[in-house]
């Protein structure tokens, strides 16, 4: 069907945006596949690097949990990209219709969430906590018995100097942690490079684990606290990524609509 020069350039943006999109969730969710799939060659490739932080990443709890999350992230990209694409490069109404459909409601999601933050702070501060602190309790786990949960607060407290969502006191509630004999997670010491991988890192102090103190630990640190503060220094940076977020949605909405209208003129 001929196009005018407007609707060309709409459709073609659209078919650009959303492919690089397609590409990204399809491999994305091959990925995911792939390790919910054949996990034990994962593990077997990372256990045979000489890489630790690798050898962290093989465990298998931590490849079934990357796997699902990788697989419904995949997913959702692949499924929306797929209908943007398809909707403009075949010139269908249907998908471009279901295409606008799904990224107006992430916008109202969104939308919705950020004017319930600002509306109740306090609340959603609270239960942002809550939510963090249950996944200390629930999952966090010693060294041996590491999933990607551990994993994640693990990076986040040794790149953030802090320790647990309002203190060390956090890792109290975690009924696989207490097992153990040591105070705090290594993580919420001082560190130190341990050897030429830049990528280890031990306490400055072998004692620190069991007998945290405020000279070799941050064990009264909150991540939860560090965090809202390095967001607000960065307030700008936030808000330009949320608004660039927020036009590209719009602009693939009105993109859509425009083509989707110009298709129904010409089959009236």
């Amino acid at each position: 069907m001929p196009l005018d020069c407007g609707a060309w350039l709409a459709k073609y943006i659209l078919c650009l945006f959303n492919f690089i999109f397609f590409l990204a969730g399809t491999a994305v969710l091959s990925i995911g596949i792939w390790l919910a799939a054949d996990k034990n060659s994962f593990i077997s490739f990372t256990q045979s690097t000489q890489n630790p932080t690798l050898q962290q990443f093989g465990q298998q709890t931590v490849v079934d949990q990357a796997a699902y999350v990788l697989i419904a992230i995949g997913a959702f990209i692949f499924i929306v990209s797929f209908l943007g694409y398809c909707g403009a490069i075949r010139e269908s109404k249907c998908m471009l219709m279901l295409y606008a459909v799904f990224l107006f409601l992430i916008l109202i999601l969104e939308v919705t969430a950020g004017g319930l933050v600002v509306g109740y702070r306090k609340e959603a501060e609270d239960k942002t906590r809550d939510f963090f602190k249950s996944t200390i309790k629930d999952y966090y786990a010693p060294k041996d018995k590491e999933d990607a949960v551990t994993l994640m607060w693990n990076y986040l407290m040794s790149q953030m100097s802090c320790c647990g969502v309002d203190n060390y006191q956090d890792f109290q509630t975690s009924e696989k942690w207490r097992l153990g004999s040591k105070k705090v997670p290594e993580a919420c010491c001082v560190l130190v490079p341990d050897g030429p991988d830049p990528s280890l890192f031990k306490p400055r102090d072998p004692d620190c684990p069991k007998n945290p103190s405020a000279t070799n630990s941050y064990y009264e640190t909150g991540c939860y606290q560090v965090f809202l503060n390095w967001v607000n220094e960065r307030t700008d940076i936030v808000l330009g990524v949320v608004i660039g977020l927020v036009l590209i949605q719009i602009i693939g909405i009105c993109l859509s609509c425009c083509l989707y209208r110009v298709l129904e003129s010409y089959i009236k």
